[in-house]
């Protein structure tokens, strides 16, 4: 297509902008993590090369130059088939850019930090109602690349994020190879015989196991109406905000990912889930984790079943409570899910 250099400079430049104003919001550790993987996607190093030290520490600090002086800079426009589009405007941008094999993101992810990327499409297919776009190889992103978000009414699945995220996951676990769950997961593929097919088949499972959960919070988010991201908008406790982000990810899972995951039998992705149950997640629902680590003692899924089918009640109302809170009185709704928690470490 036409001026695809240019529009690939101008999404890139906006993606120097978001890290430039949100990068170092990150912790040290996290940040440090994030940039050994943007390093590794910007030179191109396969998973199975190690990351040369010294060319990271200098691209390091080339790097965060690059950005001073950028944090103030607006988010421009982008160059699309001889119009200007706005950044964040992805459902215009990719009437223009589907036909062409492009897939472009622009939104906002947790704590209101934009992203944006441009990649090639693999496949588009309707779920549930809910376009799915699946990107494959990226052309530009940001520093924080998550591997699955849901826009409106479509659902962007980022290939190679995804297969970061599993890499970091594998290394970790390798560190002390512990029988978890994240083991059996990782135990599910021939990483020992062949790395690179294992990655693949692996990035398989995952990504859509991630779509399913992206269509959970969809059809989740139906359910609840606007008034929830209305809500989330107003909270001015970042732990509040984690709390309700939690919620709806229970709601999500428990209404469409694990009953999916459980009819297909695809029990690699279940020891995965659980693998990444933690955080706030397992804190306000450990129920759902001692019933995986039954099924895992005794080989009977029976109680992860209820868990499941009563959590979707269990969550909704719990959601709906919080809703109730927030059309009552926005600082009642903080307080109630400030309730929630306490009522978990309780």
């Amino acid at each position: 297509m036409q001026n695809f250099s240019r529009l690939t400079e101008t999404v890139q430049q906006n993606c120097y902008i978001t890290d430039a104003r949100h990068a170092h919001d990150l912790t040290m550790c996290t940040y440090l993590l994030e940039m050994r993987q943007y390093y590794r996607w910007e030179r191109g190093i396969p998973f199975s090369q190690a990351i040369p030290k010294d060319d990271l520490g200098s691209w390091l600090s080339e790097r965060e130059r690059l950005w001073d002086g950028l944090e103030s800079d607006v988010y421009q426009p982008l160059p699309v088939e001889g119009a200007l589009r706005d950044p964040f405007d992805a459902e215009a941008v990719n009437r223009e850019l589907l036909p062409h094999g492009y897939v472009y993101g622009g939104g906002f992810g947790r704590f209101r930090k934009p992203h944006f990327f441009l990649g090639q499409l693999l496949r588009s297919e309707e779920r549930e109602g809910f376009t799915v776009l699946v990107a494959g190889r990226e052309h530009a992103r940001d520093l924080i690349a998550p591997p699955a978000a849901l826009q409106g009414r479509t659902v962007f699945l980022r290939r190679e994020a995804v297969q970061r995220v599993l890499w970091d996951k594998i290394e970790g676990w390798q560190w002390r190879k512990r029988d978890n769950s994240l083991g059996r997961a990782i135990a599910c593929y021939p990483f020992a015989d062949d790395l690179d097919a294992a990655l693949e088949s692996m990035t398989d499972n995952e990504s859509e196991a991630m779509i399913l959960h992206e269509v959970g919070e969809g059809l989740a988010g139906e359910v609840l109406g606007g008034a929830w991201n209305d809500m989330l908008a107003t909270l001015s406790s970042p732990k509040a905000e984690i709390v309700a982000r939690a919620v709806r990810d229970h709601l999500a899972d428990c209404l469409y990912t694990l009953p999916a995951l459980l009819e297909r039998e695809a029990y690699c992705s279940l020891h995965f889930y659980f693998g990444n149950f933690d955080g706030m997640r397992q804190h306000i629902f450990p129920d759902a984790l001692r019933s995986y680590q039954r099924w895992v003692e005794t080989g009977n899924l029976k109680t992860l079943l209820a868990t499941v089918r009563s959590g979707k009640e269990r969550w909704l109302e719990t959601a709906q409570l919080v809703l109730k809170g927030y059309q009552n009185d926005r600082e009642d709704c903080g307080k109630a899910l400030e309730r929630l928690l306490a009522a978990s470490e309780g």
